[in-house]
């Protein structure tokens, strides 16, 4: 049997979960910065301070969603719904389940949910990062950029490959 992907919205009793999601997601440039394990640990709290703050400020009414693999809690997914596109404001999976078609799922439904409701989907990804790869692949164009991030979108109903 296929293993299941849900959602549930997230709770104040998720904060450790996100908060483990979220330190995942800078392992890899953090190795690189030539810090200690306490410097570290103090920037990724910052970091995720900053980061609740933004998306309370920017997108307060988004869905934040808890990503079940089989009921098991695997990844963070924030969807904002209220304006003139569908903003995919984060999507993370804890390191061991990268790569196994979770992210393709959960972006593949949103964007039914998009083109029955006539609206764009709209993301921004850090340039660089192998996720801007996948959502062109999904059919994502770039729109603009600054350097680090790229703006994508995606118009429902135009030709794109899979």
């Amino acid at each position: 049997m296929a293993p299941s992907v849900t959602l549930r919205l997230s709770t104040a009793d998720d904060q450790e979960f996100l908060f483990a999601v979220y330190a995942s997601t800078r392992d890899e440039e953090l190795s690189l910065s030539g810090w200690d394990d306490n410097q570290k640990q103090a920037f990724i709290e910052m970091q995720f301070r900053a980061q609740g703050q933004q998306y309370s400020l920017c997108y307060p009414q988004a869905d934040s969603s808890i990503i079940l693999l089989d009921d098991h809690p695997v990844g963070r997914l924030l969807v904002d719904r209220m304006g003139a596109d569908i903003t995919l404001v984060d999507i993370a999976l804890l390191p061991e389940y990268r790569n196994r078609g979770i992210g393709t799922t959960l972006i593949q439904s949103l964007l039914q949910e998009a083109t029955c409701a006539q609206k764009n989907v709209a993301l921004y990804v850090l340039r660089w990062s192998a996720a801007a790869r996948l959502y062109e692949r999904l059919g994502f164009r770039m729109v603009s950029e600054d350097g680090v991030y790229l703006e994508m979108k995606r118009t429902p109903g135009e030709d794109h490959q899979n």
